[in-house]
């Protein structure tokens, strides 16, 4: 048996919605043999293994495979370490080092557009085209992210993001979405995806893009 945490990421202001994410903070618990057919079972869009909490070595599976690197279990990781064992300065997943912080009520992580799993970008007319897609538009990319600016001044952005390849119809907050837009529109954004998620975004020197958001703690239970 292992325990298995169970945070949202990218919350409302609320603390409503929020990317459900599963994370053992124990990883070696679970065999690695193993770790594709749990996060399938429990099939949370990413579920993160956390094989050393000292140094931040995580890895992160989806219903149907591993990623290199993904944004909420990012956030959501660093988050939960500072709150049942230590912060952490950095995690590890295998794509390479992340610089993660905690504070103002926030989880930080600053990652590089291309560790993000491949998605295309369609942008709409408003906000209410959005809101009316069942799925990825005719002659977008199967995995895509769907936006239009609520507010463009504000930086304010409406979003969905599909991603049917990696075994997540639709996504409730997508922080890798989130890294590579910010990076290619080279400004910061206030995303708001999903039902009522909410992702930070700005561009960092260096070629790096921090996303941040709020996490909320739903329960630890045993797998």
């Amino acid at each position: 048996m292992a325990d298995l945490h169970v945070v949202r990421v990218f919350c409302g202001e609320d603390g409503s919605w929020g990317n459900p994410l599963g994370v053992f903070l124990d990883g070696g618990a679970v065999p690695e043999p193993d770790r594709q057919r749990v996060a399938a079972d429990l099939g949370f869009s990413e579920t993160v293994f956390v094989d050393d909490p000292r140094h931040g070595e995580i890895r992160i599976f989806t219903p149907a495979v591993e990623l290199p690197f993904a944004g909420h279990p990012v956030v959501g990781t660093a988050w939960l370490l500072a709150r049942e064992r230590e912060p952490v300065a950095a995690l590890r997943p295998p794509a390479g080092e992340v610089a993660v912080r905690v504070e103002g009520g926030l989880a930080y992580a600053a990652g590089r557009p291309e560790w993000a799993p491949g998605i295309g970008f369609w942008e709409v007319g408003s906000p209410a085209e959005v809101e009316a897609l069942d799925g990825s538009p005719e002659g977008a990319d199967p995995e895509v992210g769907v936006w239009a600016w609520i507010d463009e001044p504000a930086g304010m952005i409406r979003e969905r993001v599909f991603a049917p390849g990696y075994g997540i119809p639709e996504d409730e907050a997508t922080g890798s979405a989130a890294i590579t837009l910010a990076a290619r529109l080279g400004r910061e954004l206030d995303i708001r995806q999903g039902h009522g998620s909410r992702i930070l975004a700005r561009p960092l020197p260096g070629g790096l893009v921090e996303i941040a958001g709020r996490v909320e703690h739903d329960e630890v239970r045993e797998y």
